[in-house]
């Protein structure tokens, strides 16, 4: 709206509502701040009374939250500065977007892909650390039987023979056999 309309609406509000929620869990309580750190700040409450905020105890001081704000502020400013410049850099692709959907309504992702082709895809953001102290270990995660197998690592185990692979993984017991006629006697289950 800013980049088109040259003003903002309160279209945007929900948008911003969610961004906002995002980026204060970010602090709060995945510590990813850090100037507030691995910490969680407040403590989630299922019950409200008069009085007391909607789903939160507070149990920091004026200046613990202080430092929240600034933080969840700061991370909505990159965001919304990254956003700005994503969208004029390729605004002439936002536009020809607006105009196949004012025209189609809907479009199909051989579309979309065809639309977004001049989009230039970003580099990698560099390695958020919570501390300098702590760096990123140089060993990967562990793969799973999954990727190893596509990996052409250690395969996935496999049966050893099509009589293996043909059997059931739950061979049917007593009480899946049905008698001839579908009657079954209740004495023969037990």
């Amino acid at each position: 709206e800013e980049i088109v309309f040259h003003d903002p609406t309160t279209g945007a509000s929900n948008d911003i509502e969610k961004a906002t929620a995002v980026a204060r869990k970010m602090v709060t309580q995945y510590g990813m701040s850090e100037k507030v750190g691995a910490v969680r700040v407040g403590q989630a409450d299922g019950e409200v009374f008069l009085g007391r905020d909607m789903g939160h105890v507070r149990d920091y001081s004026e200046e613990v939250a202080a430092v929240v704000d600034t933080e969840v502020r700061r991370l909505i400013d990159y965001a919304h500065d990254e956003a700005w410049e994503i969208l004029n850099t390729y605004r002439e692709v936002l536009d020809t977007l607006v105009t196949e959907l004012l025209e189609h309504e809907t479009l199909n992702q051989a579309q979309l892909a065809e639309i977004f082709a001049p989009v230039k895809k970003r580099e990698p953001r560099e390695v958020w650390l919570s501390s300098p102290d702590r760096p990123v270990s140089d060993l990967p995660p562990v793969r799973t039987p999954r990727e190893l197998a596509a990996g052409n690592g250690t395969p996935e185990e496999a049966p050893q023979d099509e009589a293996a692979a043909a059997k059931p993984e739950h061979p049917a017991g007593p009480v899946g056999e049905v008698p001839p006629g579908g009657r079954v006697d209740p004495g023969r289950l037990g």
